[in-house]
């Protein structure tokens, strides 16, 4: 992998967290209450992207 490819990939990664995290934050109280996500958004969206 060369150092574009890789700084592209981290690139596209940020932008899913980034993302995914803003989807999260939106949701309603009672949907991430039900996920039980609530409070944990940012863990969540790391955890989905970065693994």
């Amino acid at each position: 992998m060369t150092l574009f490819d890789h700084v592209k990939t981290r690139l596209d990664q940020h932008m899913r967290y980034t993302r995914t995290r803003h989807e999260l934050k939106s949701l309603p109280f009672e949907q991430k209450v039900d996920l039980d996500i609530n409070g944990r958004e940012d863990a969540v969206a790391r955890h989905a992207v970065y693994g």
